[in-house]
């Protein structure tokens, strides 16, 4: 038995979605499916012959729409996992903090992590978690719209550093190439929180972030708010 992992790449929204899948069982969860890579990930799924059991989000998406629904379509028994806060029609769990998934022998923890958006979640599977925009290698997300908020960020991700050192992080984005971290560099190396940053200090740092809106916003959110069913499909 082993932990089948695939890190995958979209490179315009520099999205990272993740599968995993227990390799006896091949039951699998899919986070943060683009809609751009939907035929990639299907190709990936039904080449390893993976039974997919949840599509989970981390949030609900400004920079790219999910290809959640269409998933969801191809794999009649998966499942639409979002945070609890989200309280969405589409999702078929809302998940709450401390609820686990189960996936062959595995399981995935969830962590209420909001700040970014008011709905985010993080996910701990072994010795990794999946930050969504939560805590970003060397950086954190932004909290400038969908009920962000840099004080519930700072909390957010203290509880994130409450886990392990050696704990592997990773985030939904990177923009430098770089495709994972640690809690520990994160804790001594982040710019935005590492070294022992105070709230206050952290909160001037996220709030004097200028930042233009995402290109997507006002297509990604709307149609991530019904988890992408209004896109079509090519397969």
């Amino acid at each position: 038995m082993s932990l089948i992992f695939r890190p995958l790449f979209e490179k315009e929204s520099s999205t990272y979605t993740y599968l995993l899948a227990d390799s006896d069982t091949k039951e699998a969860v899919i986070i943060d499916a683009v809609d751009e890579t939907q035929q990639r990930d299907i190709g990936l799924i039904e080449e390893l012959g993976l039974d997919l059991k949840y599509i989970i989000e981390t949030h609900v998406h400004a920079d790219h729409i999910t290809s959640s629904c269409p998933l969801k379509q191809k794999f009649k028994n998966a499942k639409i996992v979002l945070g609890a806060a989200n309280s969405m029609a589409c999702a078929d769990i809302l998940i709450k903090d401390g609820e686990r998934l189960q996936f062959g022998t595995y399981s995935i923890n969830a962590i209420e992590t909001p700040g970014h958006t008011s709905g985010c979640m993080s996910f701990v599977c072994e010795d990794r978690i999946f930050t969504g925009d939560a805590l970003l290698i060397r950086s954190c997300g932004r909290c400038d719209f969908q009920g962000g908020s840099a004080e519930k960020l700072f909390n957010s991700i203290q509880k994130i550093f409450t886990l392990a050192d050696k704990v592997l992080v990773y985030p939904a984005h990177d923009y430098g190439g770089r495709t994972v971290s640690t809690i520990w560099e994160e804790k001594q190396f982040n710019e935005m929180i590492g070294g022992g940053v105070d709230k206050d200090e952290f909160v001037g740092r996220v709030n004097a972030m200028v930042l233009s809106l995402p290109k997507k916003i006002h297509v990604a959110v709307p149609a991530n708010q019904v988890c992408g069913s209004n896109i079509l499909s090519d397969g």
